[in-house]
């Protein structure tokens, strides 16, 4: 069995192996998310990623390998590397609680289509409707209509992480936000995981994140890659 450090040092590759097998696709000892899921692949042996991505590519235009520190190959007549997003990943080291004012509620199916409407306002184009069956989602309403949510995405037998972090922009500054994490970290918390977050770094909510316990742990880098 695996210890949780290194889990959290390659957390698609375990999510795909624990948790979200049912999601995976497998090219030449890579792991995929199914695209209409998640476009996130992981791997260990930077040799294997040619191959798989010119396969996992045929099913999906864009897709992102998550890294702690290795570096992708790719063919360049078939891959374009877009961008290299560096990110870092954040562990809860010890919960800041606060008051839950607002009603969250448990999102259901009935709100696919609200969840992915408001997270592409606020964070166009990586998003998958259906990455609503990665984990739970959580929200607040006001005037008859979804403008915050929380949701989780990555997880394993240890770890959920909670993603999705979004407030409508007429509903920002009123601590929506710092609720809606600290809900979903409890909840983590009763499932018996450890919470963690991932980010870009210089992120202004990295600040939020730390003040309600979370603790930056490491470099977690996104590769965004896209069919030639």
């Amino acid at each position: 069995m695996k210890k949780l450090e290194e889990k959290l040092k390659n957390p698609v590759w375990f999510s795909l192996e624990e948790t979200h097998k049912k999601f995976l696709i497998e090219f030449d000892g890579v792991k995929f998310y199914n695209p209409e899921i998640n476009n996130f692949g992981a791997f260990y042996n930077e040799e294997k990623t040619l191959k798989a991505l010119n396969e996992y590519s045929k099913l999906t235009d864009k897709f992102f390998f998550v890294s702690e520190n290795q570096t992708p190959l790719f063919d360049k007549k078939r891959i374009i590397l877009e961008k290299k997003i560096n990110g870092c990943q954040l562990v809860l080291d010890s919960l800041v609680d606060l008051d839950i004012s607002e009603n969250i509620v448990k999102l259901t199916e009935k709100h696919i289509d609200e969840v992915y409407d408001l997270i592409w306002l606020v964070m166009p184009g990586f998003y998958q409707k259906k990455g609503f069956y990665m984990g739970n989602f959580y929200g607040i309403f006001k005037d008859n209509k979804l403008v915050a949510i929380s949701g989780q995405r990555m997880q394993t037998n240890d770890f959920i992480e909670i993603s999705s972090v979004v407030t409508h922009p007429n509903y920002t500054k009123r601590g929506l936000a710092s609720q809606l994490i600290v809900y979903t970290t409890k909840e983590i918390i009763k499932e018996k995981k450890l919470p963690i977050l991932h980010t870009n770094k210089g992120n202004k909510a990295i600040p939020l994140y730390e003040k309600l316990g979370y603790k930056l742990t490491r470099d977690m880098n996104w590769w965004l890659f896209c069919r030639k």
